[in-house]
C-alpha cells in the first residue's frame, strides 16, 4: 500500500476545494492506496467557512496557512517542500483546487505508477474546456517554449511524483518560479497519462491572458541559455533574409523576441534558492480538519 500525499493550492476559493475534497474522497474509494490531502492556503483574505463531511477514504487533511501570499506557483514549491522534508510518503499528486484538474483522473495516474512504480507520471492536456481565444492564446504558448526552449510540455501541476522527484525538484531552484519548467528540467524520465481539462466548480477562470504570457514565459526563463541563443540566431537569420527589406513593420517580430528575451531574464530573477529554503518560515500554522 503506498502513502500518497494529494497537494493542493489555494487562494479565497474555499468552495471549490471543499467540493474536490468530496470528490477525491469517491474516486479513491475504488484504489487501495492510503491518501491525504495537504491544502495549502495562500493567505487567503476570505474567511475558511465551516466544512463537515464524512471523508471516510481520506486518512488526513490538513491545511497551511501561509502568512504571506506569495502566488500558486510558490505555494505548490512551500508544500512540496514541507512535505519531503516532514511527511512520510511514497507520491503526491499536486492539483489545482477549482475542479479543473479532474479527480476522475487519479485512478489512472496510480494505474501508471503501478506499472512504473519509479518514475514520475504527467497528465498530459489532450483536450481543453475553456473558450476559443483561450485556447488560441494556450496554442500560441506552447508553440512559443518549443521554438524558444525546446521544450514540448503539456502538463501543468497535476502529475504524480515518487519520493525521488519530489526530493530533486525541491533542490532546483526553478521550482520556486515553474513547477512544470522544473520538473521538465530536472527529470527527463516521463510516462504520461491522457487528461481532459475540467471545467471550474464555481466562479470564472482566474488564469487571464496576462497569467497565461507570465506563466509562459517562467517556463522559458528555466531554458533562459537555449532562450538567448536561439534568439541570437533567429536575429541574425531574420535580418539576413530581410536585407534591403528594413522597415518599421518588418523589425516588429524582432523587437517582439527582443522584449520576450528581457521579460524572461527578469523573471529568471524569481529562481530563488535563498527564498525557497526558508519558505517553510512563512507557515503560519497547520490546521488539521481530519
Amino acid at each position: 500500500m503506498s502513502k500518497i500525499k494529494v497537494l493542493i493550492p489555494v487562494y479565497n476559493d474555499w468552495q471549490s476545494v471543499f467540493k474536490l475534497l468530496e470528490n477525491i474522497n469517491i474516486q479513491v474509494s475504488k484504489l487501495n492506496d492510503e491518501f491525504s490531502v495537504i491544502i495549502v492556503n495562500d493567505a487567503s483574505t476570505e474567511s475558511r467557512p465551516e466544512f463537515s463531511a464524512d471523508l471516510k477514504n481520506l486518512k488526513s487533511i490538513q491545511i497551511m496557512n501561509m502568512k504571506e501570499n506569495k502566488g500558486h506557483a510558490r505555494c505548490n514549491a512551500a508544500g512540496l517542500k514541507h512535505i519531503n522534508e516532514k511527511e512520510d510518503f511514497d507520491y503526491v499528486i499536486p492539483m489545482d483546487g477549482d475542479g479543473e484538474d479532474r479527480p476522475e483522473e487519479l485512478i489512472l495516474l496510480i494505474e501508471k505508477i503501478k506499472e512504473y512504480p519509479d518514475i514520475v507520471v504527467t497528465a498530459n492536456r489532450v483536450k481543453r474546456s475553456e473558450g476559443f481565444i483561450f485556447k488560441f492564446c494556450y496554442l500560441v504558448h506552447k508553440y512559443l517554449t518549443l521554438v524558444f526552449s525546446g521544450q514540448t510540455i503539456k502538463y501543468g501541476n497535476y502529475t504524480c511524483l515518487p519520493k525521488s522527484a519530489v526530493n530533486a525538484i525541491v533542490n532546483e531552484p526553478a521550482t520556486w518560479s515553474s513547477f512544470s519548467g522544473s520538473l521538465a528540467k530536472t527529470v527527463k524520465d516521463k510516462k504520461s497519462i491522457s487528461s481532459e481539462r475540467g471545467t471550474r466548480y464555481f466562479g470564472p477562470s482566474k488564469m487571464s491572458f496576462t497569467n497565461l504570457l507570465k506563466h509562459s514565459f517562467s517556463i522559458i526563463a528555466v531554458f533562459k541559455t537555449t532562450l538567448l541563443i536561439r534568439s541570437i540566431l533567429f536575429v541574425i537569420a531574420y535580418l539576413f533574409l530581410m536585407i534591403g527589406k528594413i522597415s518599421i513593420i518588418t523589425l516588429i517580430p524582432i523587437i517582439g523576441v527582443i522584449i520576450m528575451m528581457f521579460s524572461v531574464i527578469i523573471l529568471s530573477k524569481r529562481e530563488n534558492m535563498s527564498e525557497f529554503n526558508n519558505s517553510l518560515e512563512n507557515i503560519k500554522e497547520i490546521d488539521t480538519l481530519k
